[in-house]
């Protein structure tokens, strides 16, 4: 039998590490295999030495958050004490270098956009983030929602997107429905991956707190206290759309994401992205926040194919025919505005609803992008000419 004594400096700090009626002693205890007592300002643990050794690290862990000034949720401390000790033998530092370490967490804008955009999640019913690839939409949106699953404010994350193929069958993949489905979804696991420990979110999963599934399943469902994640919303139809944004029950939030250079619908099916842009705009509770590639944070070189494709796009913008099927510059700029009329700084000024498409040049740029990209599917139709 081993033992360890934990000084403690205040009762404040015993109140902030033992939890609501002692909730996370309980759990370090049923963890580690430990007896934990607090007796005279510390915290004494014993049994054996591996164990003890295990819970020891873990309350380290916890008390350097408590310490460091900031406000440490329950269910920060509960993430802590619960992965098991398994995860948590590998794992011998809280430091920022620490992979395994949970929560694994910083939701940081690195750009003014990514603040915004981060503010309207906060604030939002739903919120839309429009923009090029590695602008950071997807995993800010993942990020927040688990924030907010630990802070107790949501008792479900739900993510989902849109099966739609960028340009290659995979209908004779092998392997059942699920083995199928996967690969679309797997943008949404590494994102997951990247702010949860492994261990905590298989069980999450099993226990459905987080569900990660294809957008036709979320038809006639209603969901309460939930996070819904809708990812690359460009490749939904305006039916999709419409399905996937009253599913949103009491208590719910949403957030929408998606880039309007990379729709991938096939045929004469219009955005229902687009559409939500054009018409959703001025509905309380609804924000739109336009991201440029001025806001890409992935390897550097990906501001610079983005920044290539839009010369490219902007060149071809008045000839929709040139190069064939080339023209997927009819979605939209890649970075969101005209020159001299980001998306961004229109929100900035905005009424907070995120109407960028109703200031200047961006309703007639919004219109734009919509008319041409049915323009190159041949759909046309009159009602879409006007406001």
């Amino acid at each position: 039998m081993n033992q360890r004594v934990i000084p403690l400096r205040d009762l404040e700090e015993e109140r902030k590490l033992f939890g609501s009626l002692d909730r996370n002693l309980q759990l370090l205890r049923r963890t580690f295999k430990v007896e934990a007592l607090s007796r005279g300002g510390a915290l004494r643990l014993s049994g054996s030495p591996d164990s003890v050794d295990e819970a020891a690290r873990a309350l380290d862990r916890a008390l350097e958050r408590i310490r460091s000034g900031r406000a440490v949720t329950d269910a920060e401390l509960e993430s802590l004490f619960g992965r098991g000790a398994s995860e948590e033998a590998g794992t011998a530092h809280l430091g920022a270098g620490s992979d395994a370490a949970a929560p694994r967490i910083a939701v940081e804008p690195r750009s003014e956009n990514q603040a915004r955009y981060i503010e309207a999640i906060r604030k939002s019913v739903i919120t839309f983030g429009i923009g090029p690839a590695g602008t950071g939409k997807s995993w800010l949106a993942v990020a927040s929602a688990v924030q907010f699953l630990r802070a107790g404010q949501f008792r479900r994350i739900v993510l989902c997107r849109p099966a739609v193929e960028a340009g290659e069958s995979l209908g004779f993949l092998p392997g059942d429905l699920a083995a199928k489905i996967n690969p679309y979804l797997r943008p949404l696991y590494d994102a997951l991956n990247d702010v949860m420990p492994k261990g905590q979110l298989k069980r999450y999963m099993e226990e459905e707190i987080v569900e990660i599934l294809p957008l036709a399943y979320m038809r006639g469902r209603t969901l309460d206290n939930s996070l819904i994640i809708l990812d690359e919303a460009q490749n939904c139809t305006n039916m999709q759309m419409k399905m996937a944004l009253t599913r949103l029950g009491a208590r719910s939030k949403m957030i929408v994401t998606g880039d309007v250079t990379q729709i991938d619908l096939p045929g004469h099916k219009a955005s229902g992205l687009l559409t939500a842009r054009r018409i959703l705009h001025g509905i309380a509770g609804v924000e739109f926040v336009h991201m440029t590639r001025a806001d890409v944070v992935r390897h550097p070189v990906v501001a610079e194919i983005v920044r290539a494709y839009s010369k490219d796009e902007e060149q071809h913008h008045e000839s929709p025919g040139a190069g064939g099927h080339a023209a997927p510059s009819s979605h939209g700029h890649p970075h969101g505005a005209p020159h001299g009329a980001g998306h961004g700084s229109a929100h900035a000024h905005g009424s907070g609803h995120g109407h960028a498409p109703r200031h200047g040049d961006g309703r007639h740029e919004s219109h734009a992008h919509e008319t041409h990209q049915r323009r190159d599917h041949g759909d046309v139709r009159p009602r879409d000419r006007g406001h």
